[in-house]
């Protein structure tokens, strides 16, 4: 009953209870403002989007040094508004608007240093293999001033880029809140990226240091991400310096010892042999030039020792000298890390540089000597218009936009949107499955510090080795408010038969039922012979919130969240809006109704409405652009140095109005729906339809997973529509899971028996029967995986350039670039 793909029918499913209501972040600010219900609270936040602001910021509790004077004055220009204006402030340029003072770390750090507070854990981090850390408020901020004090020694300071090319562990809180402390410029890139994509991001702000990994685990095994961060470095000039932070996992996978000799090429080295080695090629880079002369001098010592000693025993053997001299000569000529420096790897990746940087190790950044003539751990005074962090879209409609945010802009909606959308208060426990390269990552850590909350940090793939990692997760930290992407639901639920781990069942037996492998409950927990899936083997009491963005959902795997994992009482927030706006522009709450896959209401203080092609509102039921008609506090400051594109991207369709890209719908009940890109949208047949749709009703099909729905040039249609689909059994995230003979089938793109001509007959069917027979796609293809950014978006522009053998464009923020192969091989 739940797959049904008319959205505006779905039923009402979750309905709060008074004792959510009363204890909701939302309630205790309508009591602030004197409102009773949610129709007054939107009504007054856009009525007047200043003095609602100014509230928000009341309910933060976010003081400004100097104060401001005005809050908003749009005479220049809705587009480029001015915010937090003052008569003086000491911290502007010359000439410039003159703004209130804030450096947003002292919101999310200082004040918490409280006997009440600072105890607290603001960060739990846990890696793929079971490490643990956890940083009170007070820790934290200790963390900071020191890497804080460390970039100034290093002569980095106010208005500086930094890069940040990490995974998301304790580390990355602490350099993104060091950055913003000295008043520099974080430029987080994601941890997966290649060296193109984090050398034109940093290129493109002239950024002076990067922070980098050796490695991180995924899944079991090490993966590179420090060469991409040097080679990216060589190749920006403005680079000076690269801080080194060591993988966590390398204490776990730690080595007794390298190879007493240089690995033949023939030879397998292994991914702890090579990140051992890569770890010590740093370390040399990170000498000085004096430590760098005496460790060649030692290494030479040691390498004519091994010399005379090999010599002595090939000798003792009775090998020739001419050809013990031979091999020696081959050996000392072997490739090595750098120069001619053995570091135990034959294989090793050369490290080349266009331009000489610095490598400084994370322990010389955060333990250097205090340097008694400079005080490097004073707060820098930025205004609250001070570029904080310039965050880049993954480049899904082209090329990626390097977006610019304030201390006032960013960190202040996204602690709007946790408290009011997901109810994150002081000492709530929040988990958002993100990267710091997206927005969701600098968002979870703001966001959550300014409520006084709890970063909860999982680094590592969420179904390994078990599908109930995550769940594991959840239940060992008391997570209460979980965001989750409705791919990553769709993958866990596709999951469900899979043996989870021994949480609490390590007694747990398996049988065959029905030819598929169901997880009886431990004897210790009354085992009988119902069925445990792997989120049922674990205590998720304390989940009180899902919470989801990033894509449109699809309802199936909804119901699934809700009422497998949720038990129909946990309500799923959905959440829209982007990395331009800070969060969200439609958002779910604890006070308000929820529908499947809906938007209850817009985000408080976003005067948002959906308009046809002229411009006019349209009816409920129809289908428009999603339109914001008013200033908000988090609104994007602009493109990096890139105005005209910012202004013909969302303001030159309609006058004075952010057009933002998304179709969306309003039911007559007033829940919205977002029904993807309207950059995608395709007209079959004189029909305007919205790929989503089409998708949403593949997807309900047991035997599909994923699906994704392009238009192509049609003589007859004008545009024919061609499906993707990811059948079940085929993992997304691991080509080359699934069978060899099926592996094939799908790579060719063909259906070649007649159980797939079946399939691809009952897909057209189900589309038919629900869209009507023109709007049938023409063709449906079977992938193992759809082309999608690390976030979860997928990117249709990719896969429709890549089905005609048109240029892609950017594809630096592909999970898996051979899944465009694969389609590229259909044509």
């Amino acid at each position: 009953m739940h797959d049904t793909n008319l959205l505006e029918d779905q039923p009402i499913a979750w309905t709060p209870t008074p004792k959510i209501i009363e204890r909701a972040q939302l309630t205790k600010f309508m009591r602030q403002i004197g409102v009773s219900t949610w129709d007054e609270l939107y009504v007054y936040s856009i009525n007047d989007v200043e003095k609602f602001t100014e509230e928000v910021i009341k309910f933060l509790d976010i003081k400004f040094d100097p104060p401001y004077e005005k809050l908003l004055d749009t005479s220049d220009g809705i587009e480029f508004p001015q915010w937090f204006t003052a008569s003086k402030a000491e911290t502007r340029p010359v000439g410039s608007v003159p703004h209130a003072g804030l450096n947003i770390t002292t919101m999310c750090l200082d004040r918490w240093q409280t006997d009440e507070m600072k105890d607290q854990p603001a960060v739990i981090w846990e890696g793929e293999d079971g490490a643990e850390e956890t940083l009170s408020y007070e820790q934290l901020l200790i963390d900071v001033e020191k890497c804080a004090a460390g970039l100034r020694a290093n002569d980095l300071g106010k208005g500086d880029a930094i890069g940040i090319h990490l995974p998301m562990i304790p580390e990355t809180v602490v350099a993104l809140l060091a950055i913003n402390r000295i008043g520099a410029i974080a430029v987080p890139v994601f941890s997966g990226y290649g060296v193109e994509a984090i050398a034109s991001r940093m290129d493109a702000v002239g950024a002076k240091a990067l922070f980098a990994a050796s490695g991180f685990s995924r899944r079991g095994k090490l993966v590179n991400s420090i060469f991409p961060s040097i080679q990216a470095a060589g190749k920006c000039p403005a680079v000076k310096m690269v801080f080194l932070v060591g993988s966590k996992q390398l204490a776990t996978h730690r080595v007794s010892g390298l190879p007493p000799r240089p690995i033949r090429p023939d030879e397998r080295v292994s991914d702890v042999e090579q990140a051992a080695a890569r770890h010590k090629i740093l370390e040399f880079m990170a000498l000085s030039e004096e430590e760098k002369a005496e460790y060649r001098r030692k290494k030479e010592v040691e390498s004519n020792r091994n010399r005379d000693e090999f010599f002595g025993k090939m000798k003792e053997l009775g090998v020739p000298e001419e050809k013990i001299a031979e091999i020696i000569e081959q050996m000392v000529h072997q490739p090595s890390g750098i120069g001619s420096i053995s570091m135990g790897v034959y294989d090793i990746v050369h490290v080349t540089n266009d331009h000489p940087f610095k490598v400084v190790r994370w322990t010389q950044l955060v333990n250097r000597e205090p340097d008694n003539t400079v005080s490097h751990s004073k707060v820098e005074p930025t205004s609250a218009e001070d570029p904080l962090i310039i965050l880049y879209t993954s480049g899904t409609t082209g090329k990626p936009k390097g977006i610019a945010h304030t201390h006032a802009s960013f960190p202040i909606k996204a602690a709007q949107d946790m408290a009011f959308g997901t109810d994150v208060g002081k000492g709530t426990r929040i988990s958002w499955y993100t990267d710091i390269g997206w927005m969701m990552g600098p968002w979870l850590i703001y966001g959550a510090l300014i409520n006084g909350a709890t970063i909860c940090i999982y680094d590592g793939a969420p179904d390994y080795p078990t599908p109930d990692r995550m769940w594991e997760f959840c239940a060992k930290h008391k997570v209460e408010v979980l965001g989750i992407s409705p791919t990553l639901v769709r993958s866990l639920s596709a999951r469900e038969s899979e043996r989870p781990a021994s949480a609490g069942g390590t007694n747990s037996t398996v049988e065959v039922v029905s030819g598929t492998e169901a997880l009886l409950p431990p004897a210790h927990a009354g085992g009988s012979d119902k069925r445990t899936p792997p989120h049922g083997c674990h205590d998720l009491s304390h989940l009180r919130i899902f919470a989801s963005t990033g894509e449109p959902w699809n309802p199936a795997p909804w119901w699934w969240l809700f009422e497998k994992v949720g038990d129909s009482k946990v309500p799923i927030i959905n959440y829209s809006g982007g990395t331009e706006i800070s969060g969200g522009i439609l958002m779910g709450n604890p006070l308000l109704p929820i529908k499947p896959c809906s938007f209850p209401a817009p985000c408080p203080g976003m005067d948002v409405d959906i308009l046809d092609e002229n411009g006019k509102p349209v009816a409920p039921g129809k289908v428009g652009e999603l339109v914001i008609k008013q200033p908000w506090i988090g609104m994007a400051r602009g493109f990096w140095q890139e105005k005209e594109r910012y202004l013909d991207t969302y303001w030159r369709r309609f006058k004075n109005i952010w057009v933002h890209g998304d179709w969306a719908m309003r039911d007559a009940d007033g829940h919205w729906f977002i029904l993807g890109r309207s950059d995608d949208t395709l007209k079959v047949a004189g029909k305007r339809v919205g790929p989503a749709e089409v998708e949403s009703i593949l997807v309900s099909h047991p035997s599909v997973v994923e699906a994704a729905v392009i238009g192509v040039p049609d003589e007859l249609k004008g545009t024919a529509m061609v499906g993707f689909c990811v059948l079940s059994g085929i993992s997304p995230q691991r080509r080359g899971d699934a069978e060899p003979e099926k592996a094939e089938t799908l790579a060719a793109g063909s259906v070649s028996n007649s159980c797939d001509d079946d399939l691809v007959a009952e897909l057209k069917s189900l589309v038919a029967r629900d869209m009507g027979k023109p709007l049938t796609p023409s063709k449906i293809h079977f992938v193992s995986a759809l082309p999608k950014t690390r976030n979860a978006k997928v990117m249709r522009r990719v896969i429709r350039a890549a089905y005609l053998g048109e240029d892609p464009g950017d594809l630096s923020a592909l999970e898996d670039p051979a899944a465009v192969d694969e389609i590229m091989r259909m044509r």
